[in-house]
């Protein structure tokens, strides 16, 4: 028996490239009168569609939208646009969808739709045919939106840039084309398009180490970039930004939103951006401002393949490209808002709107409106674009803002929601990457550990617990520690309390994490006690208030050594918390070098050098904080990812449903004196130093050993091994583990930045520069980072670079100036890319500091001493407040 021909159209939503050399275009409204696809052409180029159509003219007595109603293809020219908008009636509703052929479609072509229905915004009916609205399936996007009474679809006034006029009045007549961004049209039929894509790393969950990044704010500032790559796609996916990456040792990269997105209203009129992106315009495309300005002025295509490229570079460098999408609201915002796609599509159906008042949007996101995961057609329009991001980008996992909004259903949170369904049992979906934020702001919005397999979840408990007991324990803001034994076991162990919901579920799923985009940077958190968000305009109401920072005694910069030793190491001890615990690991990009943003915990809408990522310490000759805080973190990276010890997804231990930890046969519990904890051990505030031995039948066990004191103090290990120190957080101030009740000063560490060495040598202008530098310093020496006379401590350590030199250095000064003057000497030939052999040389550079981070893996590099001393005495001194990874000798 054949099967029955296909229907003439597609049945999914979007624009459909035929083999006529035309079109099928299909988009969703199940409660309008009427929709058009609208097709926009220069006027100085001959129509596509000039034998089809019917020139409309002004008529002072029919309204533009009687005329369109008369004629199925009809034509008009807007003179002040340079545009010819052609417009096709559609044929529907056929199950809420409407249909139309185009005779002729190109690859670049700019349209869009109009829609009209009732008007009766008390009953959430905004239907309006002036209003030129996007294609929620278009892969391309181009121009923006505009200020202006146009973009609205009830009568307003702009003044001062503020909106005036109420949603419920009367509906607006000013046509919006020209005031909104359109949708692009992609031809990307091409069957040869994936051949020679590198194959997709497919980290398994329990080898990740996630690094979270805004793709402009990582490079915008990159010295080793071309002016035109700063910013850019392209400049991630530069060999000096993958050989960065690659050293540091993350393994995974997640990037801040790339969809196409629109600043919001409220931001509109304080003049300021949308700077993460959590404000999203179209779900299909990518966000062109990111890409190279050669690409967006050849338009969406080149656009698109610059991501694309982007991608396959990351992926050819072993990295996997975890995309932050934001399915829980849309740019239009609340009902107040403009009307750019599915507002004036479909109102009723895309959002939720409140039971008691179908005219207001309920709002669990914070942002005015929320999509209704309820309605089947909103669930299969996320699916889709996912799928598209998967499929055509090559994108390995998604990260989903507020995933609580999407499976409430009648309101409610349930795991067992269509849409988690629906990516469960997707073939493609369900084996990639599929993170939670598991909270919004709704009823019970807080909802951590209850998504269930196969998604990992964000640990706010992890981070609480973190900070907590690094910071404000410490910073002395309480007569006693909150952080329990117990508690700190349980995070330490992969938070089975939280995540050991279904059988198989492992630790991997929980997200651990001490900073990220949204709040303070780790550097911050150890500068602040407060949030400093006087520059978001909103009088510093915006932002957390529970944020389990410390300040150290100052608030803010200071040149005091013991305060910046102390912040250095707190910090030392959150990443080193992070990166030795059970789970998946995420760091914040920045924090491996001192990043800050002054305070500020919600920089949202800072687009500015408050969120770029500033890179000047790389133009020191002498290691800074930041290289030597680079160092540290690069070696514990490098050291996780070689312990097979956490190459699983197993818990170490559950809780038993009295509270207590069980017994387990991989992980053991020691005191400072060897003794093992008590019941009441576990519950008693005051303990704040002990032992966790990770045990292994394959290879050697490990120690993770916990000084949350402010003194040294000695700790016995387990006699049945010899130890010595692979890390700990301490030697970021020159500080070591030592033996007889005293801790080692670390004289081990070349001062000499190879950063310095290599990438000057990579251009003329910048090594000049830095012979200016070593002039400058010369003339106005500054104590030297290393002392003839004395070992180097934690004073001297600090003395050597106050807070304020640390990212510049003394010289830095002249060398920025002298930089600056240089720029505008330069020609365009010194703009060139560098060549192959200066490429090897910063790479080499970068090789460098990976080397010296796995080094330390090398247990032959102990030396005989060290380990008769540890074989007769299992007594270690560990530095005040830290975290120290001790591991087992084999003999």
């Amino acid at each position: 028996m054949r099967n029955p021909p296909l229907h003439r159209y597609a049945t999914r939503p979007g624009l459909y490239f035929t083999d006529d050399g035309g079109a099928d275009v299909v988009v969703r409204s199940e409660t309008a009168d009427q929709v058009w696809l609208c097709v926009l052409e220069p006027i100085d180029k001959p129509s596509a569609f000039f034998q089809d159509s019917i020139r409309l003219f002004s008529d002072p007595n029919t309204s533009f939208i009687q005329q369109i109603h008369e004629f199925p293809v009809c034509t008009r020219i807007l003179e002040h646009l340079y545009l010819r908008e052609t417009l096709f009636r559609m044929t529907g509703p056929n199950y809420g969808l409407w249909y139309v052929h185009l005779p002729k479609a190109w690859d670049g072509m700019q349209y869009g739709y109009r829609v009209d229905g009732a008007w009766d915004p008390k009953h959430g009916v905004r239907f309006n045919p002036y209003k030129f609205l996007l294609d929620p399936y278009s892969k391309g996007i181009e121009g923006s939106m505009d200020l202006d009474p146009a973009a609205f679809s009830y009568e307003c006034t702009v003044k001062d840039r503020k909106v005036i006029g109420s949603a419920y009045g009367t509906m607006s007549t000013i046509d919006s084309l020209g005031h909104v961004p359109v949708s692009v049209a992609i031809d990307d039929r091409d069957v040869h398009k994936h051949e020679g894509d590198p194959d997709h790393p497919h980290v398994p969950w329990r080898k990740t180490v996630i690094y979270e990044m805004h793709v402009k704010g990582f490079t915008a500032n990159a010295p080793w970039l071309p002016e035109e790559l700063r910013g850019t796609y392209a400049g991630l996916a530069h060999p000096i930004t993958l050989a960065y990456l690659q050293n540091l040792g993350v393994t995974s990269i997640e990037l801040l939103p790339i969809q196409a997105k629109q600043d919001e209203l409220f931001l509109q009129e304080h003049g300021r951006k949308n700077y993460w992106g959590y404000s999203t315009l179209s779900y299909f495309s990518p966000e062109p401002s990111y890409a190279t300005k050669a690409a967006q002025e050849k338009g969406a295509t080149a656009v698109r393949q610059e991501v694309i490229n982007m991608v396959r570079a990351l992926h050819e460098a072993g990295f996997e490209v975890i995309m932050d999408v934001v399915y829980n609201h849309t740019c239009e915002g609340g009902v107040e808002g403009p009307t750019v796609c599915w507002r004036g599509l479909d109102d009723l159906a895309y959002y939720r709107h409140q039971k008691s008042n179908a005219g207001r949007l309920e709002d669990t996101t914070g942002c005015g409106n929320t999509f209704d995961f309820t309605n089947t057609h909103v669930v299969t329009f996320a699916i889709d674009s996912l799928r598209y991001w998967a499929k055509r980008i090559g994108i390995d996992g998604f990260r989903f803002d507020l995933g609580v909004t999407l499976a409430r259903l009648n309101g409610e949170f349930t795991q067992h929601h269509p849409f988690l369904y629906a990516l469960r049992s997707d073939l493609l979906l369900g084996n990639l990457k599929l993170i939670m934020e598991p909270w919004d702001l709704g009823n019970l919005g807080w909802r951590t550990g209850q998504f269930g397999i196969p998604f990992a979840e964000w640990n706010d408990r992890f981070r609480d617990t973190a900070r907590t007991f690094w910071l404000e324990d410490v910073d002395g803001s309480a007569d006693y520690g909150r952080t329990s034994l117990q508690e700190m076991a349980t995070r330490l162990c992969g938070s089975a309390d939280l995540f050991a919901t279904d059988p198989g579920r492992g630790a991997t799923a929980s997200i651990n994490f001490v900073a990220c985009h949204d709040g303070f940077t780790l550097t911050d958190l150890t500068r602040y006690r407060t949030k400093h968000n006087e520059a978001n305009g909103e009088h510093n109401n915006d932002g957390s208030s529970n944020n389990h920072s410390a300040n150290f005694g100052v608030e803010g910069i200071t040149n005091e050594p013991e305060i910046i030793a102390a912040r250095e190491q707190a910090a030392m001890n959150l990443t080193g918390t992070m990166l030795l615990s059970l789970g998946t690991p995420m760091m914040l990009a920045g924090d491996e070098f001192r990043n800050t943003q002054d305070g500020n915990n919600n920089a949202y809408c800072q687009d500015n050098n408050l969120t770029w990522l500033n890179w000047d310490w790389l133009y020191s000759p002498h290691k800074t904080r930041e290289m030597r805080r680079l160092e540290t973190v690069s070696q514990l990276v490098s050291l996780r990812k070689s312990l097979d010890l956490y190459h699983h997804e197993d818990f170490f231990t559950r809780l038993t449903q009295l509270g207590l930890l069980k017994p387990s046969s991989r992980v053991k519990w020691f005191l400072p004196d060897g003794s093992s904890p008590v019941e009441r051990d576990w519950f008693d505030l005051g303990i704040r130093s002990f032992t966790m031995r990770l045990l292994s039948n394959t290879e050697v066990d490990v120690c993770i050993v916990v000084n949350g004191v402010a003194e040294n103090r000695d700790f016995h290990l387990p006699d049945d091994s010899t130890w010595v120190p692979k890390w700990c957080s301490a030697e970021v101030n020159g500080m070591w583990p030592g033996q007889g009740g005293h801790v080692m000063a670390d004289q081990d560490s070349e001062d000499i930045s190879v950063w310095m060495q290599h990438v000057q040598n990579a251009d003329a202008t910048v090594r000049r520069l830095a012979e200016e530098a070593r002039a400058k310093a010369a003339a106005e020496p500054v104590e030297s980072a290393k002392s003839t006379d004395q070992v180097r401590t934690v004073q001297s350590h600090t003395t050597q670079l106050s807070d304020e030199e640390s990212t510049v250095t003394a010289e830095f000064p002249a060398v920025k100036r002298a930089h600056a003057t240089a720029a505008k000497e330069k020609t365009t030939a010194d703009k060139a890319a560098m060549d192959a052999e200066q490429l090897l040389r910063v790479t080499e550079a970068l090789n460098a500091v990976g080397q010296s981070a796995a080094a330390i893996l090398n247990d032959d590099a102990v030396n005989a001493t060290d380990a008769d001393e540890t074989t007769a005495a299992n007594v270690w001194t560990m530095p005040a407040l830290s975290i120290t990874l001790m591991k087992q000798v084999q003999h």
